[in-house]
């Protein structure tokens, strides 16, 4: 048993840490087609990106949802097993879930705030 335990590797390690920064890669994916990176010198592609990203945002929604749920999931293993997280893993984990929940409603708060400035 102890010969598989130093083979499985950190649980609340690297891997915790590959999960947030999938979650946070998969949500900046989801939000290009509302956000530009660099709207002057790339705007012809990104409107083509931005199309294709807007046709699969709950696709990948959903995706950083599940490696967020994954993360949680590992990092709970970890204490399961006697193994502290690193703390940077721990921000990085709970900044991607804030960030895929903000990411979520979006659109919606973005609509109501250009709707309230065109209602004045």
């Amino acid at each position: 048993m102890s010969d598989h335990a130093t083979r499985s590797g950190s649980p609340g390690g690297a891997s915790s840490v590959a999960v947030s920064l999938a979650a946070i890669g998969s949500v900046l994916a989801a939000s290009s087609c509302c956000l530009p990176l660099f709207p002057f010198m790339m705007a012809a592609g990104l409107s083509g990106t931005a199309t294709f990203f807007s046709q699969v945002r709950p696709y990948l929604l959903v995706g950083s949802i599940l490696f967020i749920a994954l993360g949680f999931y590992q990092g709970w293993r970890a204490k399961q097993c006697q193994r502290r997280t690193s703390a940077i893993s721990s921000i990085l984990l709970w900044a991607s879930a804030a960030f895929v929940f903000v990411s979520i409603f979006f659109q919606q708060i973005m609509a109501n705030v250009i709707a309230g400035f065109g209602a004045r």
